[in-house]
């Protein structure tokens, strides 16, 4: 086997893998997904999110892993802060859902807490979350370095699969716009993200 053969396997092996940890029900996906349906800041929250996929997997492969891993007092201050956070987002959410916006606030919801807010609830959502490192640094981390010299090209294979990933996610969202013209419905969405929050809040907190 060439070695362009071998980093293009290791590249698409990256994809794929990438792909199958980043594609999954999470606060960082479904922060995107509000976005996108809301219409703004979608670019510069999937900007900030794929930025940070590629930071932690790029650390990931450059050795970070192995300091995650024998640290894991780390990995359970991160846990009950991220938490803590979700627990927050699902307050607001469930606030949200209870009192929706009226006239047109109710058709730009995500325009009323700012840029830097939103590209700040992101940040948080990404970096406050330890399944990030144990999935984009320490698994991908550990993935990539087992190719050996083709390990940069599995790590870019998988920052390619988060760039695909959240531009069909928030730009896939925001088609669904339409559907979102009515506060009714946008109580919906954010009784749905209350739950999620929640859930995913209390499952970080008890498995500290």
């Amino acid at each position: 086997m060439d070695v362009t053969t071998t980093y293009l396997l290791a590249a698409l092996a990256g994809l794929m893998t990438g792909a199958g940890l980043i594609i999954a029900i999470g606060p960082q996906n479904v922060y995107v997904i509000r976005q996108g349906v809301a219409g703004v800041y979608v670019l510069p929250v999937i900007a900030v999110c794929v930025v940070s996929d590629i930071i932690l997997i790029s650390a990931g492969t450059a050795g970070l892993g192995s300091v995650v891993s024998a640290h894991p007092t780390a990995v359970t201050v991160a846990k009950y802060l991220g938490g803590g956070y979700l627990m927050i987002l699902a307050v607001l959410a469930a606030r949200r859902a209870m009192r929706p916006a009226a006239g047109h606030e109710r058709s730009e919801p995500g325009r009323a807490v700012g840029l830097w807010t939103a590209l700040g609830t992101a940040a948080a959502l990404t970096w406050l979350n330890p399944h990030t490192y144990l999935d984009a640094v320490l698994t991908l981390g550990s993935i990539a370095n087992s190719h050996g010299g083709a390990r940069w090209s599995f790590t870019l294979g998988a920052c390619i699969a988060s760039l695909i990933w959240f531009l069909m996610l928030g730009f896939g969202a925001k088609r669904m716009a339409p559907l979102f013209a009515s506060a009714r419905a946008w109580r919906v969405l954010d009784t749905a993200i209350a739950v999620v929050m929640a859930s995913l809040g209390a499952v970080l907190v008890i498995g500290a």
